[in-house]
């Protein structure tokens, strides 16, 4: 079994920044990508963020130059750093692993979503 959560979400000012965390665990034999999404009310989903194990990024235009991804131990675990939030910025994220699990099988995994609230 793979499993993804998300973490360190929250109430943030316009302005301000905060990390998001997203680790994969399970039986995995390897990480291709990791990326980020987002869900605001009464809106559909839309890509921020990836991150593929050869260390190559893409951003949306929207969150490009205000939020980074990395990782500081292969894709096992992955972080946003969003920062100068704004309003539209507000949402529930969704972090998404491309995993090769021991049988050779490549499947995605979605975590549970976690809300980040930039208000005044």
């Amino acid at each position: 079994q793979v499993h993804v959560v998300e973490s360190g979400g929250g109430l943030v000012q316009f302005g301000g920044s905060l990390t998001l965390s997203c680790t994969t665990s399970g039986i995995i034999d390897h990480i291709h990508n990791v990326a980020w999404y987002r869900q605001a009310p009464g809106n559909q989903r839309e890509f921020v963020a990836d991150i593929f194990a050869n260390d190559l990024k893409k951003y949306s235009e929207s969150v490009k130059g205000r939020f980074t991804i990395s990782s500081d131990n292969a894709l096992n675990t992955v972080y946003l750093q969003a920062n100068s939030l704004k309003f539209e910025d507000t949402a529930v994220y969704f972090c998404a692993a491309q995993v090769r699990i021991s049988t050779g099988e490549v499947r995605e995994y979605w975590g549970q979503g976690i809300q980040v609230t930039a208000s005044s």
